[in-house]
């Protein structure tokens, strides 16, 4: 969903209502045990990513890891941010 449609973050109900997430993101945050957004709080957008490229047996394009980034950021901190304005941080942050 583009972030400037998205609710509240502690009003979000369904993965599909968290910003950047479509069909495919949403099957992979379900394969990591992820159910609900609220799922998402307190946890490691890196770990998230690491444990995605395990359950798939593949290294997954960063910018999956960009988009981890925005949809934990989105329900800890309530903002809702294109996937891509998470690019520089997660360079300077991970090497994946």
């Amino acid at each position: 969903m583009h972030p400037s449609r998205c609710p509240p973050a502690d009003q979000a109900q369904d993965l599909l209502q968290l910003p950047n997430v479509g069909k495919a993101t949403a099957a992979d945050l379900r394969l990591l045990g992820i159910a609900v957004p609220a799922d998402l709080r307190g946890r490691d957008p890196c770990l998230l990513y690491l444990q995605l490229c395990d359950q798939t047996g593949q290294r997954q394009d960063p910018c999956v890891l960009d988009v981890l980034m925005s949809v934990c950021h989105y329900i800890n901190q309530g903002e809702a941010r294109p996937w891509w304005s998470f690019t520089e941080e997660r360079k300077q942050r991970w090497t994946v």
